[in-house]
């Protein structure tokens, strides 16, 4: 059995610690509360940015494959950058690109997504994830070559 302490914690709460295993801090314990609407609020910002390439640039005649970059390549700096919790600024940038193209659907406005139906915007759903999740897996394991080779562990 290991001994317990009693500590008082950085905002006035009470922490058990062992004299071994110390208990962590939930302030300090990665993703809390103040870290994930910023987080989500620059994954908003960049689905905008590319939504709005998609949509309003060359009137909206941009290549498929430039938006599928942007996209890749947003992602993959929300993982370099914020690790796993890049996932939520993935997550945020994401869903601005299928809601565009439902938004200009329900409002029976035109769009460059042909056949303009639900299911292929569900079908673009899909896809556009796939590509979010590869680029944030892509830029997680970036990111722990990178951190592991700092540490000289690789």
């Amino acid at each position: 059995m290991l001994p317990l302490v009693v500590q008082l914690g950085r905002y006035g709460g009470l922490i058990l610690m062992s004299n071994r295993i110390p208990a962590r801090d939930p302030q300090q314990a990665g993703l809390h509360s103040m870290k994930w609407p910023l987080l989500a609020g620059i994954g908003l910002a960049a689905g905008v940015l590319i939504a709005a390439v998609d949509n309003f640039s060359l009137n909206g005649e941009v290549s498929p494959i430039v938006i599928v970059a942007m996209l890749f390549v947003t992602t993959a700096i929300a993982g370099v950058i914020c690790g796993r919790r890049g996932w939520v600024v993935s997550g945020a940038g994401w869903v601005c690109v299928p809601l565009a193209h439902l938004i200009k659907h329900i409002l029976d406005l035109p769009d460059t997504l042909h056949p303009n139906t639900y299911t292929s915007i569900l079908m673009l759903a899909a896809f556009t994830f796939g590509v979010a999740a590869i680029g944030t897996a892509c830029g997680v394991v970036l990111r722990s070559f990178i951190t592991g080779a700092m540490k000289g562990t690789l």
